[in-house]
């Protein structure tokens, strides 16, 4: 559970709906690191049609990972979202590169941060919405 002093001021309701949108991306972020770690054939030729070597998979992979689970510990839970932002920011620049649909991995940040911005006060008061 979050400390005391991220989910002061969040509702039950913010603070679920935050850990359910937060879950998709993580949960499409997981998966897509443990391919990397297995490399299957799929993975390996999707990483030649991108432009990069073989060998790159698997640090990716752990990179990945790392971010996530930062992501998904309450305390480290802004800096995997920071470092998660710059893993996605790769992604798309290398969907743009090779003139492919980039909006995966922009939606997959978007998640990324909404779901943190529901369930973390902290978050909500440094970037407040406003009406107007």
């Amino acid at each position: 559970m979050q400390p005391e002093s991220q989910t002061a001021g969040t509702s039950k309701i913010a603070f679920w709906a935050g850990c359910v949108v937060g879950a998709l991306p993580v949960l499409l972020l997981i998966f897509s690191g443990t391919m990397k770690l297995v490399k299957p054939p799929m993975v390996a030729d999707g990483i030649a049609h991108f432009g990069y070597r073989e060998n790159v998979i698997l640090p990716l992979g752990i990179t990945e990972l790392a971010c996530t689970v930062l992501y998904v510990i309450p305390q480290t839970s802004v800096l995997g979202a920071i470092l998660l932002t710059g893993y996605l920011g790769g992604a798309t620049a290398t969907h743009v590169r090779v003139g492919e649909p980039f909006f995966i991995p922009i939606l997959v940040g978007v998640l990324v941060w909404l779901g943190l911005y529901l369930r973390d006060a902290r978050l909500r008061a440094l970037l407040p919405l406003r009406n107007g």
